[in-house]
Order: structure tokens, then sequence, then C-alpha cells
């Protein structure tokens, strides 16, 4: 059973889950689409040295739901802009959504993202990757998760490469790190395959990544 720090992000209450506790720079979980932060320590991270916590998304997991939907990808971010600024430097593991926003969170907080790894996962490929029509919807109001609104507004994401790529680069200018991504997705949708064919981005293993991030002072 996890430990459960409370965040306030606006209106919203975040839930951080404390899987491990340890010394040393934390390893940060951002869950895919529709699900929530793990329970136990997932298998791939038993080897890595410091403290392990997760996060659950707006609408996810043990975290608020909010009336009326609006849910971005940069709306996510700033939930783990908040779980960094309570944690302080870490190594992000992303799995699905959660590895979009991973992404995000490494150009945009480059200098305290310490190796990024975007793995498999719910909503990892997310909506079009040019504008579209827009949809409008009301749905059935839940007051638990996972939000009807989060599940239908984030699988209709915009996702575009060359958005996707400014975060790269965002990273590898600001971070310090030779290599501040890892693509461990075996499914690559367009925003994923750009990323992946940057200078500075690699592919390997959950496990293989956080072993060369471990490293990293």
């Amino acid at each position: 059973m996890s430990d459960i720090t409370r965040l306030v992000h606006g209106k919203v209450t975040l839930a951080l889950h404390r899987l491990r506790d340890g010394d040393g720079r934390p390893l940060l979980l951002l869950h895919g689409l529709g699900d929530h932060a793990p329970s136990v320590l997932p298998p791939w991270a038993e080897h890595w040295p410091g403290p392990v916590v997760a996060l659950d998304f707006t609408g996810h997991g043990q975290s608020t739901v909010p009336r009326g939907g609006g849910y971005t990808a940069e709306m996510l971010l700033a939930d783990a802009d908040a779980a960094l600024a309570a944690l302080g430097p870490v190594t992000v593991v992303g799995r699905g959504l959660g590895a979009y926003i991973a992404l995000q969170l490494a150009g945009a907080r480059a200098a305290d993202v310490r190796g990024a790894v975007l793995a498999d996962g719910p909503g990892l490929a997310g909506g079009a990757s040019q504008p579209t029509s827009t949809s409008f919807v009301a749905l059935v109001p839940r007051s638990s998760a996972p939000d009807p609104y989060a599940l239908f507004e984030m699988s209709r994401d915009l996702r575009p490469p060359d958005y996707a790529t400014v975060f790269v680069r965002m990273a590898m200018e600001h971070s310090g790190l030779d290599e501040p991504l890892t693509v461990a997705a075996v499914v690559r949708p367009p925003w994923l395959a750009a990323v992946a064919a940057e200078p500075g981005v690699t592919s390997t293993p959950v496990r293989d990544a956080l072993a060369h991030y471990a490293t990293l002072d």
C-alpha cells in the first residue's frame, strides 16, 4: 500500500503516491489515459536506487474529478509540474498519455528532469497530427475517476510532430545531458516517431534506460 501526499493545483487536489522510500533522486511515474498510479512497485523499477513515486493526473485515480472537462496535455503537464515542485529533480517514466506529458516536462523543466523514458500505454497516440473539425459533447458526469471527459478529450488531443520535437530541442539545450530522452515504446505514432528521430534521443528498454539515468548526478 502506497503513502499518498495531496498536492493542490488550482482547484484540483492531486494524489502523489510514494511506492518506495529511499535516498537520492526520485523516480516519477506518469500513467496512461484512463489509468492510475500503480499500487505496487513495477518490476522494471525495482533496481532504481532512490525513492519511487507515482502521480494521479487530474480526473484519474485518487485525484480530483473536475466538472465539465476542459482537458489538455498542457493541463496535465501542469499536474506533473506540481509534482516536480514538491519532489525536486527527478527521472521520469511515462506510459501512454504519460509519455507525452513526460516529453513536455523534460523540455519545459529541463534542468530538473534528469532523463525521461517514453513507454507504451493507453493514450499514446492521442488524436490527429493537424487541426480537424471541432466536436462538442455532453457526457454523463461522474464523481469518481476516470473522468469520461478526460477519456474523450485526451483521446482526441492534437499532437503535431513539429510541436513534439520542440520539447526535445528544449531538453537538449537546457538539461546538460547528452541523451535526455529515451523512447522505449514499440508503438510509435507520428509525434513519437518524430521525437525518436531527433538527435540526442535514444531507443532502449525501460530497465536499461533507468540503469543509465541512475548513474547521473
